[in-house]
């Protein structure tokens, strides 16, 4: 009943009961607090463990800047490795390339080596046979035939290294034969390791631009991911300021047409406590104040709790009575949360709040 006394005997003077611009006032001014309050260093709009809104996306974009950081110095690595592998697959490529032609020169001189060899055997069997025809010649009957004494030793000269040259042709084309064939095992031998370590050099140069692929795609994801989060961070700075002025506007309006307001003197009573059943919620829209849903926006019974008063909830932290629903019945009050997960770890518990 008003007007009451304390017990040391100063009367409390009853408040007016508020119009209802003033407490659309007060719940603009406190949502506008509350929403600034999350791009202030040091702001405790939210209980320790849940961040603000716009301090949550502020250290997601500073991981978000961390991460694309790291990225960045990989892709610059796999650069490296990639030209460096490219590298080796070219010049491995050049040096198959190298064996190839040496491969195909050996292979032409065998083939000049075998038909000289075919040729000088082919001239040695003729002798032979010509020999064997005709009776090794006769010293006696050469001497007989020629001229001179200097014409049977010239015979027998030719005679002599004819059939020297023929043994000696056929014997340096089966040796230079030999060599070139052994030669052609060689090239082979090198050209089959080449072979081997150009694939493998062709498949980590095909790995590594792979990668480099997919690290370039990461890369744009987290671009992508940095510029919505920028976007949202200025969402909800045009929303604070949106909500700003809307409580000037309306403070301004409520100035110019309110009547003197007597103010109640505060007591140690002024603030009360309430135990209540508290559920996390958390979905998009706006109050039935017309305030944007964030952080500390609790939706009440106003007739328990008046919409507009300020709330402290243990385990929350600061909040105003901005919003109503038609399951908030009696002493139940609905905490919005940022994100599902949060509104989820929360649940459903009671609490007592304190009232102000």
């Amino acid at each position: 009943m008003c007007p009451t006394r304390t017990k040391s005997g100063i009367a409390n003077v009853c408040p007016l009961p508020w119009r209802r611009e003033s407490r659309l006032v007060l719940g603009l001014g406190l949502g506008a607090v509350l929403i600034l309050g999350a791009f202030l260093p040091g702001a405790h709009g939210a209980a320790p463990g849940h961040p603000g809104p716009t301090a949550s996306l502020k250290q997601r974009q500073a991981g978000l800047s961390s991460r694309s950081q790291r990225a960045l110095l990989g892709l610059y690595a796999l650069d490296s490795r990639l030209l460096r592998a490219r590298g080796d697959l070219g010049r491995l490529q050049t040096r198959a390339a190298a064996l190839r032609l040496e491969q195909q020169r050996v292979r032409h001189e065998i083939a000049v080596v075998e038909g000289t060899l075919r040729a000088s055997q082919r001239l040695l069997g003729e002798r032979l046979r010509t020999l064997y025809e005709e009776g090794e010649p006769n010293a006696i009957a050469i001497l007989h035939g020629a001229t001179s004494r200097d014409d049977a030793v010239s015979r027998l000269d030719e005679l002599d290294r004819s059939a020297r040259q023929g043994a000696e042709a056929a014997a340096e084309a089966n040796d230079g034969r030999t060599k070139l064939k052994a030669l052609a095992l060689e090239l082979a031998a090198q050209a089959r390791e080449v072979q081997t370590l150009e694939a493998q050099a062709a498949q980590t140069a095909a790995a590594l631009s792979s990668a480099r692929a997919q690290r370039i795609s990461y890369l744009a994801s987290l671009a992508r991911e940095r510029r919505f989060t920028a976007h949202q961070i200025a969402a909800l700075s045009v929303r604070a300021r949106h909500v700003v002025e809307r409580a000037q506007a309306v403070q301004v309006q409520s100035e110019a047409s309110a009547p003197p307001v007597i103010v109640a003197v505060p007591t140690a009573e002024s603030a009360r406590t309430l135990t209540v059943t508290a559920t996390g919620y958390s979905l998009p829209g706006h109050t039935a104040t017309g305030l944007p849903v964030g952080f500390g926006v609790v939706a009440v019974d106003p007739a328990v709790i008046p919409l507009g008063t300020r709330l402290t909830i243990p385990g929350y932290g600061e909040g105003v009575a901005a919003d109503t629903g038609t399951a908030v019945q009696g002493a139940t009050i609905d905490l919005w949360f940022p994100t599902l997960a949060d509104a989820m770890a929360w649940g459903r518990r009671t609490v007592t709040i304190t009232l102000h």
